[in-house]
């Protein structure tokens, strides 16, 4: 059988030399002649590497690297191959400046993932920023996965932990909350997010999200469940299930999920796909997966959704598209609901979401599939609404606050989002719906799973083991 090379090629071997160590499977393929006329590395990467490793280059070079990730070894590798591997010499393709352009630009996208590898933990709960220092005041501790968090009236917070307990701090001191369902502790599954109902102070419900289990023919399902409750002292009474994404799944990852509430009442909740991309998050036909719904605060179902049934009913599907969305928050300057969502390997988003949008998932994306491989070639496409920002390398994004009154001046109007991945506070600075500047904050704090504002000004953030914390950020003047 002939063998040939086709554009992408050739990162599809280099992929071979530098693509997570023990990689099998590969071709080996023959290089192309010289190029005539010499490209720039961005041109040479989207016409050689593109349809293999995806738009974005930072994707790419987001992994460990075999035979070495300096410039002289990725020279090396362009140039001479590794040929038992499946890797073509392609010094007959491109010229020597090419190949050391070509390795320069592979080189910074390195570079702009290795910004990420912070040096060291928190010697200090003192955190310094470019315009403002913080300093953490713990508020509690000795908690497992904080997953939500959720402010009383009078002061205290209701914060859920993903094994399933919900707990009241109030004084520095931890109350647990009785009533909680089954949920299915397993994977990214557990007891989800919390929120309160917007007349409270009045019907005291609450509301949280969960990954709810059924028995189907010998097998554990689960889907991402909603309940509504009485909170009554410490205890969750009248409980309601008042949304369920079906289909249920076998799988234990991509449940989403945030909830959010509008200045209307409408509640919104984010559901992931559930990994299953071909068939969920495009399908709008008895499909809720991959979607963010919006529903009344009974559970009924408003009449102007934008999605209807076959008999024109309305849906509880306000845009779709979308692979794992683990923020909600609401603009409070322009009233737009944003959303963060992971992407695959490379491509996290940030979305503003909007009525009847399809968000591209998995048609378009700015990131490729853990082992390498290509989930698509397209980055944007017709039809779809893009981010507003993506992030390369993935940042893992959970939990996200816009940044509002005057304890936090220099960060007035900015959002705040939480990152599992390497462990920090994303700090967005906007104009408008832009994002012109980020920072990295608290670094290395751990993984930062929620960030909320609390009603007297002052921000939270839930991090994970080992700190198992969750700290306010008080200014330091």
């Amino acid at each position: 059988m002939k063998k040939f090379i086709v554009p992408g090629a050739l990162l599809a071997a280099l992929a071979v030399s530098f693509a997570f160590k023990g990689n099998e499977g590969y071709t080996a393929v023959k290089a192309l002649p010289k190029n005539t006329v010499e490209k720039t590395p961005a041109e040479n990467y989207a016409n050689y590497c593109a349809s293999c490793h995806g738009e974005k280059m930072d994707a790419f070079t987001d992994r460990q690297w075999k035979h070495g990730s300096d410039a002289k070894d990725l020279v090396v590798s362009i140039k001479k191959g590794w040929v038992n591997e499946g890797m073509p010499a392609f010094e007959k393709t491109f010229t020597n400046k090419e190949v050391e352009e070509l390795a320069a630009y592979i080189k910074k996208g390195i570079q702009n993932v290795a910004t990420f590898n912070f040096d060291s933990e928190p010697v200090t709960g003192t955190f310094k920023s470019e315009k403002l220092t913080v300093k953490l005041d713990t508020v509690a501790t000795g908690l497992d996965i904080t997953w939500g968090m959720a402010f009383l009236p009078d002061g205290n917070l209701l914060v859920t932990e993903r094994g399933g307990k919900i707990y009241r701090i109030a004084n520095k001191n931890k109350q647990e909350i009785t009533g909680v369902p089954e949920v299915l502790n397993e994977g990214q599954g557990g007891l989800l997010d919390i929120a309160l109902s917007p007349k409270f102070k009045t019907d005291n419900l609450v509301y949280f999200s969960y990954s709810k289990p059924k028995k189907e023919n010998g097998k554990t399902l689960a889907t991402t469940a909603v309940i509504a409750a009485k909170l009554q002292g410490n205890e969750l009474v009248n409980q309601k299930i008042i949304f369920e994404a079906l289909p249920y799944a076998p799988t234990r990852h991509h449940y989403g999920s945030r909830l959010v509430f509008d200045d209307k009442g409408y509640l919104f909740i984010s559901v992931g796909e559930r990994g299953n991309e071909q068939q969920n998050p495009q399908q709008l036909n008895d499909n809720q997966l991959g979607k963010i719904h919006r529903i009344n605060a009974d559970g009924s179902l408003p009449a102007d959704n934008p999605f209807k049934d076959k008999n024109g009913k309305p849906t509880s599907i306000y845009c779709y598209g979308n692979r794992n969305p683990q923020s909600l928050a609401f603009n409070p300057w322009t009233n737009d609901l944003w959303e963060t969502e992971h992407g695959p390997r490379g491509g996290d988003e940030i979305n503003i979401i909007k009525p009847a949008k399809n968000y591209g998932w998995p048609k378009t994306s700015y990131g490729i599939n853990y082992n390498g491989t290509t989930i698509t070639d397209k980055a944007t496409a017709p039809g779809i609404t893009d981010p507003i920002l993506y992030w390369l390398p993935s940042i893992a994004p959970s939990g996200m606050v816009f940044v509002t009154g005057d304890k936090y001046s220099p960060w007035k109007g900015a959002l705040l989002v939480g990152s599992l991945r390497f462990k920090y506070l994303n700090l967005c600075y906007l104009n408008g719906n832009k994002v012109v500047k980020e920072e990295k904050l608290l670094k290395n704090i751990g993984r930062v799973r929620d960030v909320r504002q609390a009603p007297d000004g002052y921000i939270y953030v839930a991090v994970e083991k080992p700190a198992s914390a969750i700290y306010r950020l008080v200014p330091v003047k």
